[in-house]
């Protein structure tokens, strides 16, 4: 391991901890609202592809009904990142960062074309609870969009540019995420 994956781990387990710890409550209150309004269960798990190309199982709170229509607090928790809470348990076990690429399905990395070994590269860092492409962009990515933000991360990635983009995702749960993407916007992530 390099110095910079041991400060890296440090970085992300000391921050997923303290999130968790401040945010225990929200993810109880939360949690129970699912639970109040729309049954159990309360989490959804789901296999990703991870560093390596190793597959893991990510745990969020469940926003979904069973035929995949949104649920109203589903949305609401959705518009403030409250659903990606749980993924700090997947930090803490290695199997994803603070910051990195989105983990994806495997069906995603085939529908978006990415099994090729000449988009391994993504694949050097875990994957992220956030990152540059999903502060970056005010919609959804197209896949060369997200790639080429991926590949500008993976390669000029720094603890500097991990704490911004953490901190520009912190304000979702203040902001709202369209506004908080608009000031990411503003900070030049995602511009060529």
């Amino acid at each position: 391991m390099t110095v910079r994956s041991v400060s890296d781990r440090v970085f992300d387990c000391v921050g997923a901890a303290a999130m968790l710890a401040l945010g225990c409550p929200l993810l109880a209150f939360a949690a129970l609202a699912i639970r109040v309004t729309d049954g159990a269960p309360v989490l959804f798990r789901q296999e990703r592809v991870g560093r390596g190309r190793r597959l893991f199982r990510i745990i969020k709170l469940r926003t979904m009904t069973a035929d995949g229509r949104i649920t109203t607090v589903g949305s609401l928790l959705r518009d403030l990142g409250i659903d990606e809470l749980p993924q700090l348990v997947n930090v803490l076990r290695g199997d994803m960062a603070l910051v990195g690429p989105r983990a994806l399905t495997a069906a995603d990395v085939r529908r978006v074309g990415w099994e090729s070994p000449s988009f391994d590269l993504r694949w050097r860092v875990a994957p992220g609870i956030t990152g540059a492409a999903q502060i970056a962009a005010l919609r959804r990515c197209h896949p060369r969009t997200t790639w080429r933000l991926d590949r500008r991360y993976v390669l000029g990635r720094s603890t500097r540019t991990d704490a911004a983009i953490l901190a520009a995702s912190l304000l979702v749960p203040l902001v709202g995420k369209q506004r908080a993407r608009r000031i990411a916007r503003r900070l030049r992530w995602g511009r060529s």
